[in-house]
This record gives structure tokens, C-alpha cells and sequence, in this order.
């Protein structure tokens, strides 16, 4: 182990050494539960699972035809920490034709944790695999559909969003997201926190583990909430989100440093980047320069009070946030795409004087593309019916869209398509010339 281990940390040094300075003493338990991970690989592969020295690739006759009408599944079950049990499983599955394709172990006090990656007939249905594995003496078994993108090893996924974590702030959320499945993850800031009876107090700083609840400290005094109710979660599961959240905590603020020049119609030239915190003050002095109109079509409230989202809507812990600035510097547009719990949502400022020019369109497009990117399967979009310029600039998304109107109060909903236009990120040169 302490061979994997150095391995494991002389490869995170070398991903990280043209980024973020990343300190050795936190590079150590993220390459010690990356090569944890990876133990059970190797031991199937001694055990049976890898090919033999002699396999050349070459299959019998109708093996392609079976793979396709196979299906993936991943599986979690509750096996009997003795001798035997594991081996009884593995048999029962290879009696219906099941191939394992991954296998992870999450020891318990009582009993081990075992999360399979299965290829499967494609006539067995999940019910019938949870039965199947119920009788070999599995217990609390949980199935779901896998894709191809489960295929990749546990320690390659856990160096990846590792990786991703570093080089930007707003990956944190996404990040424990994809290494914790379906769930449900809260950024409360210490004051939200409190007030909602789970003060920061309460979270010691090791971050606490309840059943289908974990809770983290947040770098910037917050808490990180993650719910999953349909799973509890594991000690090695929650070992793993605290090793990237004190990543997170380690490296600081940090955003990447990519910019685009963008030539508009008019001839004018505009820079769009991503933004932080430390663009408060800029973005407060084009709040100053937007009208009251400008402003109550986007804050939906008193516009003297606007100035006082900043710090959530700028931080990367709820989202991530575009600017547009001028030649000169200066923030004439901003958009933020927010997490919102299971949801996400969109939302634009353009300064009065840059209105109508195609700034809030270029922001929209880039916002859906990332989330897109991100695996969000639709964003929404908070604004007043009366405001033509947000609904418009949905409109020309080119995605399916549904409304819901309250009180004056319009909620837009774009369903994203992993091929549509609007969901692929387009090339400097596609972008000269914005309408």
C-alpha cells in the first residue's frame, strides 16, 4: 500500500504542477483514498477477473450480438463480513450470465458495503437482479441503469474531479456530486446555517456523517449539506467528499484564467471571463449605472438592496458567474449560473446602455453550454412577464421551452439536448460579429 500510495501522490504532483500550487501534506489523503480505491481492482484481477496472458482480443462467434442486447447496472449490497459470502454472490450472478465488471468494498462496523458495475442480460430487470442477489445473501440492495461513462475505474474518476476541483472553486459542488451519485447538495452560509438549526457549531471540523446526511464545513464558514435519501452513505464515501472539500479549502480562491475578445456588430470589442468575489466592487459600480427599472427586472425586489446578493451570486460555492467587461475594463454585463439544490437556474444583468447589442444572448448561450457540460438536464430562468428582453433571449436558445406564470411572476424552463446547438461551446472565430 504505501508503494500505491507514493504512486499515486508523484501523479497528483505532476497533473497539478502547471496549476494551482497544491500543498504536499494535502496531496497525501487524496492519494491515500485514490489507492484505496484501487485495491479491489487489483486483487480481482488476480482472482480471476483479468484475461488471460494468451487472449489476443478475439471473441467467439455471436459475442458482439450478445454484447449489444446486454445492459449495465450498478449495484450496492450489504454482504455478511465472513468468509464464503462474498465467493456465494459473485456465483450466483455468473449462474445468470452476469459479468462483474468493477467491484468496490465499503467496509461497515457489521458487514461490508459491496458496489458492483454489472453487465447484464438485457431481458433481466432490476427487480429481478435485486431478488437474485437477496436469495445469494445480499441484504438492503439498491440497483440502478449504468452507462459507459461508469466504466472508468474508481481511482482514475477520484483523480479526475481531484483534478477538476483544483483548477476552479466552482467544481466543488459538481465534483461531490458525480462521486456520491444521485443527490441532493446545499451550500448554507453560517448565518443560513444557524438560523436553520444547524449552526456551524454543530459541524465539528472532521464534518459529521448521519445515515443519508453529510455535513462538511464550508472553506468560506458555511456548511456543505449533501442528502441522499435513497442510499445511505458510506465512511469511505464520506472520507472521499472530505478529502475534495479540504482540496477546495487548501488552494483558496482560484477561477481559470481563460478569456474571449468578442467583436459585436457595431464594432465594438468586449471581453467575456468568468468572475468571482473579488469582482464585487466592479459589479457593484455597474450596478450604480443601471436604472431602477434594469434592476427591479432582476432582482424581482427593492433595487436598493440588490447590492447585497453580490457575495452569493459572485461566489463559486452556489454557481458560476460570466462578465462582460469593455476595452477599458469595466463590467457591463454579468450571468450566473446558479445551483439550486437538484435544479438550475440562469440569471442575467446588462447595463442599460449595453442592452439590445447581443451581450445578454452571449451570456445565455455560453450559461447553458456550461451547464450542458456540467450533466443538467434543464436550467430555468426567474423574471417578469414584461420583460420581452430575458424571454426572447430563451427563445432563441432553440430549445424546447415551458412557462409558468404567477402573479407576474414568469418562470422559463429550457429542457437541454446534449446535441443541440445552444449546448455545444463554440469556437473564438464562430463568435465574431454578435447580433
Amino acid at each position: 500500500m504505501s508503494r500505491d500510495l507514493s504512486d499515486v501522490t508523484d501523479a497528483l504532483t505532476h497533473l497539478f504542477a502547471h496549476g494551482p500550487a497544491v500543498p504536499a501534506m494535502l496531496l497525501a489523503p487524496v492519494a491515500a483514498l485514490i489507492a484505496t480505491a484501487g485495491v479491489r481492482t487489483r486483487w480481482s484481477q488476480r482472482h480471476g477477473q483479468a484475461p488471460p496472458p494468451d487472449d489476443t482480443g478475439a471473441r467467439p462467434p455471436g459475442a458482439e450480438a450478445e454484447a449489444e442486447a446486454s445492459a449495465l447496472w450498478r449495484m450496492r449490497t450489504t454482504v455478511r463480513d465472513a468468509p464464503g459470502s462474498l465467493a456465494a454472490l459473485c456465483a450466483a450472478l455468473a449462474d445468470r450470465r452476469i459479468d462483474i465488471l468493477s467491484l468496490q468494498t465499503h467496509p461497515l462496523a457489521e458487514g461490508t458495503v459491496d458496489e458492483f458495475l454489472l453487465r447484464a442480460p438485457g431481458e433481466l430487470a432490476g427487480s429481478e437482479l435485486a431478488e437474485l442477489v437477496t436469495e445469494a445473501g445480499g441484504a438492503h440492495t439498491w440497483t440502478e441503469r449504468a452507462d459507459a461513462h461508469d466504466l472508468v475505474d474508481a481511482p482514475t474518476r477520484l483523480l479526475g474531479l481531484a483534478t477538476r476541483t483544483a483548477l476552479d472553486a466552482a467544481e466543488l459542488p459538481l465534483a461531490l456530486r458525480q462521486l456520491l451519485g444521485r443527490c441532493t447538495i446545499r451550500s448554507l452560509p453560517a448565518s443560513t446555517a444557524g438560523s436553520a438549526g444547524s449552526a456551524v457549531d454543530d459541524v465539528p471540523p472532521q464534518g459529521t456523517l448521519e445515515d443519508t446526511v453529510l455535513r462538511l464545513r464550508a472553506p468560506e464558514g458555511g456548511v456543505i449539506s449533501v442528502e441522499r435519501p435513497y442510499l445511505p452513505f458510506t465512511p469511505a464515501e464520506f472520507a472521499r467528499a472530505r478529502a475534495l472539500v479540504e482540496l477546495d479549502a487548501r488552494l483558496g480562491p482560484r477561477l481559470p484564467r481563460g478569456r474571449d475578445e468578442l467583436t459585436l456588430s457595431e464594432g465594438r470589442n468586449i471581453t467575456v471571463s468568468r468572475a468571482d468575489t473579488r469582482d464585487v466592487e466592479a459589479a457593484k459600480a455597474m450596478h450604480e449605472r443601471c436604472s431602477a427599472r434594469t434592476l427591479g427586472m432582476r432582482y424581482h425586489g427593492p433595487v436598493g438592496d440588490a447590492d447585497r446578493y453580490l457575495n452569493h451570486l459572485l461566489s463559486p460555492r452556489f454557481g458560476r458567474t460570466l462578465a462582460v467587461q469593455t476595452a477599458s475594463g469595466r463590467i457591463v454585463g454579468l450571468g450566473h449560473l446558479l445551483w439550486d439544490g437538484d435544479e438550475t437556474e440562469v440569471a442575467l444583468l446588462v447595463e442599460d446602455a449595453w442592452q439590445r447589442r447581443g451581450v445578454g444572448a452571449e451570456l445565455l448561450g455560453r450559461l447553458v453550454a456550461m451547464a450542458a457540460e456540467t450533466g443538467c438536464e434543464s436550467v430555468y430562468a426567474v423574471t417578469q412577464a414584461s420583460n420581452t428582453g430575458m424571454v426572447a433571449a430563451m427563445r432563441g436558445l432553440g430549445l424546447p421551452l415551458d412557462y409558468q406564470i404567477e402573479e407576474g411572476t414568469l418562470v422559463v424552463t429550457a429542457r437541454l439536448a446534449p446535441a443541440s446547438p445552444a449546448a455545444v461551446p463554440l469556437a473564438h472565430a464562430e463568435r465574431i460579429g454578435t447580433d
